[in-house]
């Protein structure tokens, strides 16, 4: 640590009404001074799988923002964008300059609409594929045939993967050192692992290996580009309105609202946040 005083983390989970439920983020409202290996020392301390650091501009709407996991830097995540702007308690617009960009935020009380920069998603290759099935434990029967396999980018990279059943999801089982190198080798973050429950439902688990953390039980950045990935796919001929539900076979329900439409880059991802007390 450096001179600077130790900062007051706030802790909210996100992506929930419920404290037991979503995914914790720490929260550190002004890290004004702190060094990125200050940063990534209380993020470690925190154990979540991010904790955001807000240094003021001027006024009380504009942050520069940065992300740390215990183990690694980010350069956006979504779930600790919302549980920051829903511990500043201000309504109306923010503005965080994160490191993937400019992030307009809608801020209301409890909970958080996040716009992010600019989607895109390309295929995978066939051996990103096959590396990808071994690491999962998976076979390439268990994918769903309408969703090719794709780097999808939402503020961070992820690779998006379809499966027929939501038997196979809840399954998940996998080489959590083979999947941290094939995510780091294509310098994405999670897998965004997702099954079609019904045409706007889609249930989702995101390996975070990269992170040092096992599963995401909120991934508001896979959220993000899981938008855009369905633009380059063509499943967004019109305005969609798409409901997330994520962390379920964790213990930890959340929902992520995605509306993404078809002339827009950007992906809008909503959700709630509480703070955890204690």
């Amino acid at each position: 640590m450096n001179d600077v005083p130790e900062p007051t983390v706030l802790r909210y989970t996100a992506f929930t009404t419920d404290p037991a439920g979503g995914n914790p983020a720490g929260v550190v409202l002004d890290a004004t001074g702190l060094t990125e290996a200050s940063m990534l020392e209380i993020a470690a301390g925190v154990g979540y799988s991010e904790t955001a650091f807000l240094v003021p501009r001027d006024g009380d709407r504009e942050f520069d923002v940065r992300y740390f996991s215990p183990v690694v830097e980010v350069p956006f995540c979504g779930h600790a964008t919302v549980a920051s702007a829903v511990a500043l308690d201000r309504t109306g617009t923010l503005r965080f300059h994160t490191p993937a960009g400019l992030v307009e935020i809608a801020a209301t009380p409890g909970e958080a609409s996040l716009t992010s920069v600019p989607t895109s998603s390309t295929p995978a290759s066939g051996q990103d594929v096959a590396e990808a099935l071994r690491a999962l434990r998976w076979s390439a029967e268990d994918l769903d045939p309408r969703y090719p396999v794709h780097w999808a980018f939402g503020g961070s990279r992820h690779l998006v993967l379809a499966v027929r059943t939501r038997e196979r999801l809840a399954a998940l089982d996998y080489d959590f050192d083979a999947l941290g190198d094939l995510l780091r080798a294509n310098d994405a973050v999670t897998a965004q692992l997702v099954h079609q429950r019904e045409e706007d439902v889609f249930d989702a688990r995101d390996p975070f290996p990269v992170g040092g953390v096992v599963e995401d039980p909120a991934t508001g950045s896979a959220a993000a580009a899981f938008g855009g990935y369905l633009r380059a796919v063509g499943q967004v001929g019109r305005p969609r309105s798409i409901t997330i539900h994520q962390g379920v076979d964790m213990g930890r329900p959340s929902l992520l609202r995605l509306r993404v439409s078809p002339e827009d880059p950007r992906a809008t991802v909503t959700g709630a946040a509480v703070r955890i007390e204690g």
